[in-house]
């Protein structure tokens, strides 16, 4: 079969929509599909055509940036040659241009699943704002035309103001994670390397820096946390600075966390490899979301395979994974109050209070979700 992946953006930029992609795309290369992803060059340095672990990623030119997305002036001529080409069409939303790849699909009909990730929350001034409103408004047009929408939970969708309306085509899918196991040792030698004590207790951020983290709500929770310990200092894995749009909401948390010194610490950038080892090392990992622009979180997922337990905000979609396993505790939205007593609590508990909940983690391994979207490409071709 050959499968059209679109997303703005895709290796080597990463977020959770992006790393989502890719492993999708690895995973259908291994059922033995053909796979083209059709991306943005969002930086020139980038291969117009690249082939990666058998994906052939194609890169069509930005000529303008439009608030985190961008505009392709030659993305038409690409999409209907790739288009053409597929025997399906896997959309990822939110995609501002995307409507241009339904559009084809619809003309050379062509099967379009669209892998809905979350609802488009715009903060900042009126031009964003409106980006944001006129991708939601095309978004709407592209779901009225696929003929299944996937989400990684029904919880989310039922809660989305935009999927409410097609909850008759949504199918829940697991998110794709790829798992890989340590030894303490091999904890210890993490900690090591980027200069955390064994008896520090650490608190992990995963992900790019963006505004709906609620980081702001971490800095103010940890005066609270270290009046019982005093050893507890945040680490920080995934891009710090040079996140697209989110330039003024950095420069807000650096603020706040300047007097905090070595407490609160960002590794930058890791390896796959490396990256797991982080959740390993984490005594658990704080996932702050605010608002409906965050609909799950992999990195969830990748923590409770380490073991590692999960304090997540009370939202549609991100409380699920401390829901079905309990490896972790739900917080208040924007409470800083409450995250603190969240977090001591989970710090309180003995490292034998949390088991690994293998049963649960199994339907996310990357070749399984590629074989439920494998199931639901079939039964459209």
């Amino acid at each position: 079969m050959k499968v059209l992946i679109t997303s703005t953006y895709f290796h080597p930029y990463s977020s959770g929509l992006s790393v989502y992609a890719l492993r999708l795309a690895r995973g259908l290369v291994g059922l033995g599909h053909e796979v083209c992803v059709l991306t943005s060059q969002y930086d020139k340095k980038l291969a117009s055509e690249e082939n990666l672990d058998g994906v052939k990623i194609v890169r069509v030119k930005v000529g303008m940036k439009l608030s985190k997305g961008v505009l392709m002036p030659g993305l038409p001529v690409q999409a209907k040659r790739w288009v053409d080409w597929a025997d399906v069409v896997n959309v990822h939303m939110p995609q501002f241009e995307a409507f241009v790849v339904a559009r084809l699909a619809k003309r050379l009909k062509k099967p379009l699943v669209v892998t809905y990730h979350c609802d488009l929350v715009m903060s900042g001034g009126w031009f964003s704002r409106l980006a944001g409103w006129g991708t939601n408004l095309l978004g709407k047009q592209m779901l009225k035309q696929a003929q299944v929408i996937v989400q990684n939970t029904l919880d989310y969708a039922r809660h989305s103001s935009v999927l409410q309306a097609y909850l008759d085509k949504v199918l829940e899918v697991p998110t794709p994670v790829v798992f890989l196991e340590f030894t303490p040792g091999e904890k210890l030698d993490f900690r090591k390397k980027f200069g955390l004590a064994e008896t520090d207790k650490v608190l992990g951020l995963a992900g790019r820096v963006a505004s709906e983290k609620g980081y702001e709500y971490l800095a103010e929770s940890l005066p609270l946390v270290w009046k019982k310990y005093p050893t507890a200092r945040v680490v920080h894995a995934g891009s710090w600075k040079g996140v697209i749009g989110e330039e003024a909401y950095l420069a807000k948390v650096e603020a706040m966390i300047r007097p905090f010194g070595e407490k609160w610490k960002s590794l930058g950038f890791l390896s796959d490899e490396d990256f797991l080892r982080f959740f390993a090392a984490c005594d658990l990992l704080v996932f702050s979301s605010l608002n409906a622009t965050e609909s799950f979180g992999i990195v969830q997922i990748e923590a409770m395979s380490q073991g590692t337990p999960v304090v997540a905000s009370d939202l549609p979609g991100v409380r699920q994974p401390v829901l079905q396993t309990g490896l972790g505790r739900i917080v208040p939205v924007r409470d800083a109050s409450a995250l603190a007593e969240v977090i001591l609590s989970v710090l309180d508990e003995s490292d034998d209070a949390w088991l690994i909940p293998e049963s649960y983690l199994k339907k996310f391994g990357q070749e399984k979700v590629a074989e439920r979207y494998q199931e639901i490409f079939a039964s459209l071709v």
